[in-house]
């Protein structure tokens, strides 16, 4: 079933607080390469690191060692709504295209030498939907292989102000997947609460639910989130003003995302990891 999950590459700009070797820059002491300066022998008793030069030149004749920063890991999150509005979809529901996401994000952590962790919300954080931060892979993979066959219930996302607290207190890498079709207001409450941690927002869309509409005929119409159906009669006009209020709503949503430093990756369609990985050479510097 690995064999079939397709990675992609990414990176952090900032240094890591995980006492776990792995790859990313670090502020943690150890065995790396990155030099941070010199101490003496007592306060850091490694004499594999003695400076021979940087000892003689010590008047007080005492042994001086250099010391370096490891290379660490760093959690790595995906968090996933679980509203009704992800069960739309045209070749697949978005809930069966966050699974795909979801899997792709804890191998390429796992490849990566990070722990990995899930949440999953909808009004509340489902406790039903949680994988507690692992270097062991295997739990997150069979829950999130779950998630391609949930069926939502008709609710909305207000679960999403909840999910930092339980997200851990050192910084981690957040990729938020969801179709954000919830007020702004709340929307932007719940990002102000992730602000520790480095969010990238996996909005979910499908041109199907705004540009393949017929231009003119009678058409039924359901809000996933209430559960509440309307009939209306479509003309041409309508097509277009509903086409221009899903490109009004991108806007809004990128310029809130953007207030909080948190760039969108934007899937129409099917994933590509690749995408996700050009994202991170374009967005996150090095």
């Amino acid at each position: 079933m690995h064999t079939e999950i397709k990675e992609f590459s990414y990176h952090i700009n900032w240094r890591s607080r995980g006492r776990h070797s792995g790859s990313h820059s670090s502020t943690q002491r150890g065995m790396g390469m990155e030099f941070r300066g010199h101490t003496t022998l007592l306060s850091y008793p490694d004499p594999r690191r003695i400076d021979i030069r940087q000892t003689m030149r010590d008047p007080l004749e005492q042994v001086y060692v250099r010391i370096f920063n490891q290379k660490s890991a760093t959690p790595v999150f995906a968090i996933a709504d679980l509203s009704g509005s992800m069960s739309f979809g045209n070749t697949q529901s978005k809930i069966a295209l966050s699974s795909q996401i979801a899997n792709s994000i804890a191998m390429s952590a796992t490849n990566n030498s990070d722990p990995f962790g899930f949440i999953g919300f909808d009004d509340i954080v489902r406790e039903d939907w949680l994988c507690t931060q692992s270097f062991r892979v295997h739990q997150a993979l069979e829950l999130t292989a779950l998630l391609k066959d949930f069926e939502p219930d008709q609710v909305g996302s207000a679960g999403l102000r909840d999910v930092n607290r339980f997200l851990p207190r050192e910084r981690a890498l957040v990729f938020l997947i969801s179709d954000f079709h919830m007020p702004l207001s709340e929307l932007e409450e719940s990002l102000s609460l992730l602000m520790q941690h480095h969010v990238v927002p996996v909005v979910l869309w499908d041109s199907a639910e705004y540009k393949q509409l017929p231009e003119f005929g009678i058409t039924s119409v359901t809000d996933c989130e209430t559960g509440e159906k309307r009939t209306i009669f479509l003309r041409k006009d309508m097509r277009a003003n509903i086409i221009a209020r899903f490109e009004t709503r991108r806007i809004e949503i990128e310029t809130l995302f953007m207030k909080f430093d948190m760039a969108p990756f934007f899937v129409d369609g099917d994933f590509d990891a690749d995408a996700l990985t050009e994202y991170f050479h374009q967005f996150v510097a090095a």
